[in-house]
């Protein structure tokens, strides 16, 4: 059932394990799934997380797009209806949602591990939208979610700034569920997967449903402003030279006047 993805996908009794891979086909791929899942009675809880060691996930930053204008307009319009898909068909996923954030978490990874219900993360690992860092707006999800998970003034000091987050920084902010020494993640993601396998599914899909109830109304038509504001970044200077700072590993140089 879940073998027409890129991503690795196992299903473990009735824990369904998905391994992120980054790939061109990853936001498509993790909205099949998570439709999927959502409907399917043989899973009761989803687990996500890398499937490389100490990275979870972490978004290109516009480097993987095509440089023919033609082919990179298009390539961004995809990526942007995708990503607002993505960010809704998690919040609908009816089965409890555990991160297992086993290494960095940036950019588009970063949206997609703080759209899960139980978080645990590596303490040494990295966390963080960095979009300002390659001048665009934190519009695939971050300035939807942080707000919601730590207020508006903790969120605008590392969304303005693109300043990443250690696991035990990001726990004592309340960011996620909590952080352990990484030899402690497997041991810890299985408490919770026993947790929610243990209790009773429709009375936690249903108080799930309760609980994003306001998240869900505002993403609605808070992606596609967001997004918005993103395209018009991606269409600047600051945005190009951004992306070439990051291919060549120096310290971007933004126009300052």
């Amino acid at each position: 059932m879940y073998k027409d993805n890129s991503l690795k996908v196992e299903l473990r009794k009735s824990a369904l394990w998905i391994n992120l891979v980054d790939t061109p086909q990853l936001n498509a791929d993790l909205i099949h799934i998570f439709r999927q899942a959502s409907n399917d009675p043989d899973v009761r809880v989803v687990v996500l997380t890398g499937a490389v060691e100490r990275i979870f996930c972490v978004g290109g930053g516009g480097s993987a797009a095509p440089r023919d204008q033609r082919e990179r307009n298009a390539y961004w319009v995809k990526g942007m209806q995708q990503a607002r898909e993505l960010i809704l068909t998690i919040l609908d996923c009816d089965k409890p949602v555990i991160g297992r954030i086993n290494g960095h978490a940036v950019g588009k990874g970063c949206s997609i591990a703080l759209c899960c219900d139980i978080t645990i993360m590596a303490e040494g690992a990295k966390i963080g939208d960095t979009h300002v860092k390659v001048g665009l707006a934190a519009g695939d999800g971050g300035s939807l979610l942080w707000p919601n998970l730590v207020g508006l003034m903790r969120s605008k000091r590392f969304l303005l700034t693109g300043d990443v987050l250690t696991g035990r920084e990001a726990a004592e902010i309340g960011l996620i569920t909590e952080a352990v020494p990484e030899a402690d993640l497997d041991a810890r993601t299985d408490h919770w997967v026993e947790r929610m396998m243990g209790a009773a599914s429709s009375a936690v899909a249903m108080t799930k449903r309760a609980l994003n109830a306001s998240l869900r109304q505002q993403a609605s038509t808070h992606m596609d402003m967001s997004l918005g504001l993103e395209t018009l970044t991606f269409l600047t200077d600051d945005h190009e030279e951004g992306v070439a700072a990051l291919k060549e590993k120096r310290k971007p140089k933004f126009d300052r006047s």
